[in-house]
């Protein structure tokens, strides 16, 4: 990306795959969710190589320093090379409850009613 070129911090931390979609990235800027030297930003925001961010995801918090402008949505792989995670280390080793655990609404295996096997050995055991 050239250096002329202006880049929103919604679409950045959406091409970087902090967030899955640019809608996530801007409700979690307007709820103050992300601070680029300590300060709140807007959706709207120029990026700036340089920047430091401090984002809190519904995983974990980040501290990224911006080294290079990204503008589409490449792999993972190679979006990880267009900043530096300074997250300190006791950030990363907190145990924080992992997202994708939420109550469903649906019952665990193993929990509840039997099944039909289940019932068939119940009903030959009792005779």
């Amino acid at each position: 990306m050239d250096a002329s070129e202006k880049l929103r911090i919604d679409k950045y931390l959406w091409a970087i795959r902090i967030f899955k979609t640019r809608t996530q990235a801007a409700d979690a800027i307007d709820s103050h969710k992300v601070k680029c030297n300590g300060a709140d930003v807007k959706p709207s925001k120029q990026v700036a190589v340089g920047d430091v961010y401090e984002i809190k995801t519904e995983a974990r918090k980040w501290v990224i320093e911006v080294t290079t402008l990204l503008s589409n949505r490449v792999q993972y792989s190679e979006a990880i090379l267009h900043y530096a995670d300074l997250t300190p280390a006791e950030e990363l080793l907190k145990k924080e409850k992992p997202v994708f655990i939420d109550y469903t609404g649906k019952r665990q295996s193993k929990q509840g009613r039997p099944t039909k096997k289940n019932r068939r050995e119940l009903d030959s055991l009792n005779g």
